[in-house]
């Protein structure tokens, strides 16, 4: 029996590593297979189980007294207008015009005094003819997921209709249905080219699955003012 050399026994660790490198590679492309196929398939059937909610025709939309109206920022980053935050303004007015809900809960952002996406969406609304009277605001409408259950367990406005866009309102709706809420959507226009902002939510689509397996809560339940 011969003693192995440095050189073969440089190669053999080699010859080993690549073995285990590509054993890595090829294990490592199953699972981001694995976990994309698992994301597309939470994608599709979010909005599966909650196509029956969904309304884009007002007349048949049931009447309810409150609607729900999911806030974002009114411009980008960049200065220019955002057109989701325009079309579901214009759907929350078409609601009160129609007879279709009586008050509208504004939900959004308001972390620092700087930013506060339910006085905007206030202040815009009262400029688009509807009475203050009529709106109530949510201060502590961080994440859909506090929009939808503090509407329920702050507000107390169930059942109710929410107002965004399509692919948000399908978001909605499963958090609603999960917690046993009551609730439909009015479908607000969809702003056309904006892929990143659908991309954006196949991801948040998963992220709120995990809040479901991690049992996640609304940062606060309490009836907060505005800053």
């Amino acid at each position: 029996m011969t003693d192995q050399t440095p050189q073969s026994l440089s190669s053999s660790r080699f010859t080993k590593c690549k073995k285990i490198s590509l054993w890595l590679m090829k294990w490592g492309f199953f699972a981001v297979c694995g976990l994309f196929i698992t994301m597309l398939l939470i994608d599709q059937i979010t909005s599966y189980l909650v196509r029956d909610k969904i309304y884009t025709d007002i007349e048949k939309l049931p009447t309810n007294k409150y609607a729900v109206v999911l806030g974002t920022a009114k411009f980008y980053t960049q200065g220019s207008p955002n057109l989701y935050y325009k079309y579901r303004l214009e759907a929350a007015h078409r609601l009160m015009k129609a007879d279709k809900v009586e008050y509208l809960l504004v939900s959004g952002d308001n972390r620092t005094p700087y930013y506060n996406e339910p006085k905007t969406m206030t202040n815009d609304l009262r400029r688009m003819g509807i009475e203050n009277r009529l709106i109530k605001q949510d201060f502590a409408g961080y994440r859909t997921l506090d929009s939808i259950v503090r509407a329920d367990k702050v507000y107390q406005v169930q059942p109710f209709t929410i107002v965004s866009q399509k692919f948000h309102c399908e978001r909605a709706l499963f958090i609603a249905k999960y917690h046993n809420i009551n609730a439909v959507c009015y479908v607000a226009e969809y702003p056309q080219g904006y892929i990143k902002v659908r991309l954006r939510e196949f991801f948040a689509r998963t992220g709120m699955v995990l809040d479901y397996l991690l049992g996640t809560k609304p940062e606060t339940l309490e009836d907060l003012k505005s800053k």
